[in-house]
């Protein structure tokens, strides 16, 4: 991994120097736009629309369009003054239960490496926050945007996760959150006795992405001039009209260690088939991507 940000944590006194990386990566397959008929890759220019001319890059300014239409122009020296006062500085603010932390505030997960002298103080730091079962509630700045976030302790190194302002999370304003829905007990127990009939410890190892195999093996096919297999279709179970009929059945589908196809999942396992050619037809299958163990 490179570090993308150095830095250092500021804890009262202490000071920790740190580098920080990302901890996610996107596995999606990635795709160019190219002209149907050649394959040529198509490029996009930038064109003013007042002058009509290509403009380069480095005359490329932030503006923010005011109500009027008109254009407030920023420039580097702009961004430059704004108090970033966090600025290569990770600021602990307080110490907090986890369980008080929303997930939906979080939105980058980073990794921190102790840099230079800060291996004593980081490892002081991280075992005295682990003991305590509590996370950190800090404030930092990245790519001149300054975040909440809070600091954990996962597989002996912190990790940082930037988190979304108070006013950035919408509220679920929804009509049936004010409605009076009627459910029996009978519904609620058999949907409890269905959790507990799933309840199981989470393993990410045991989940792939079947669209993202799927479709590299279309991928590799095509560059392999070979015929692309179409998967077999699962016919689906016909869904059941009353809810706690479908509870039930479903109750009863996971103790057979299956879902029924009617509640739009399948068996986390379970990976799609694929149709293939008869033996006379000598012609390779398409190699399918081995599973990846997300993080």
């Amino acid at each position: 991994m490179r570090s993308i940000w150095k830095g250092a944590i500021s804890f009262g006194l202490v000071t920790i120097p740190v580098k920080l990386y990302s901890a996610t990566e996107q596995r999606d397959v990635a795709f160019h736009q190219v002209h149907r008929t050649d394959g040529g890759r198509v490029r996009y220019k930038r064109v003013c629309q007042v002058c009509g001319e290509e403009v380069a890059y480095g005359d490329i300014a932030k503006g923010y369009e005011l109500p009027t239409g008109e254009m407030v122009v920023l420039t580097d020296e702009d961004f430059a003054d704004l108090p970033l006062t966090t600025s290569r500085r990770i600021d602990v603010l307080q110490f907090t239960p986890m369980d008080q932390v929303d997930p939906i505030y979080f939105a980058k997960s980073y990794y921190l490496e102790p840099d230079g002298q800060g291996t004593k103080p980081y490892v002081l730091l991280r075992n005295a926050l682990e003991e305590s079962g509590q996370v950190a509630v800090v404030k930092v700045a990245l790519r001149s945007r300054e975040s909440l976030a809070t600091l954990r302790v996962a597989d002996g190194v912190f990790v940082l996760e930037t988190m979304l302002w108070p006013d950035e999370v919408r509220a679920p304003a929804f009509p049936f959150l004010d409605e009076s829905i009627d459910v029996r007990p009978q519904e609620l127990a058999m949907a409890s006795s269905l959790i507990e009939t799933m309840a199981a410890d989470f393993d990410p190892s045991e989940y792939t992405d079947a669209y993202r195999e799927a479709l590299q093996a279309v991928i590799d096919a095509k560059a392999e001039g070979r015929e692309v297999v179409q998967p077999e279709e699962t016919k689906a179970e016909p869904a059941a009209t009353d809810l706690l009929a479908a509870l039930r059945a479903s109750v009863e589908a996971a103790k057979k260690g299956r879902t029924p196809t009617s509640t739009g999942t399948g068996t986390a396992k379970k990976k799609p088939t694929t149709t293939r050619k008869p033996a006379a037809a000598k012609k390779p299958a398409a190699k399918k991507p081995a599973a990846r163990k997300t993080a």
